[in-house]
């Protein structure tokens, strides 16, 4: 797997845990919760300039935002409880069809 794959996997895996520290937090209430969000955007972001060397912005930012959308959900209704009713199911499955047509089609994807 390209090293830049590799930065823009884990720099969801950050997010993703950046975004459930969020909630964890209670609005930034709790003390631990509210720096794993900091530290974990931090390095997400990081990660995310690197993947920018080898690929444009735009197909960067919609696997990340993409695949974040559907871990945080997962994680939502595994850790929260938050359920999700079957128009929100149909969405996130777009969101899996677009990331596979960019990666397993598009052209743009690497530069």
């Amino acid at each position: 797997m390209p090293m830049h794959y590799v930065y823009l996997i884990c720099a969801v895996i950050a997010e993703t845990i950046g975004t459930a520290s969020m909630q964890a937090s209670q609005q930034f209430t709790k003390p631990l919760p509210s720096l794993v969000v900091v530290i974990s955007y931090a390095v997400s972001f990081y990660l995310l300039s690197l993947t920018l060397k080898f690929m444009p912005v735009g197909v960067v930012y919609a696997l990340w935002s993409g695949l974040g959308i559907v871990l945080i959900a997962l994680i939502g209704l595994a850790v929260f409880g938050q359920k999700l009713d079957l128009p929100a199911v149909i969405g996130l499955g777009l969101i899996i069809a677009g990331v596979l047509v960019i990666n397993l089609f598009s052209h743009s994807a690497t530069h």
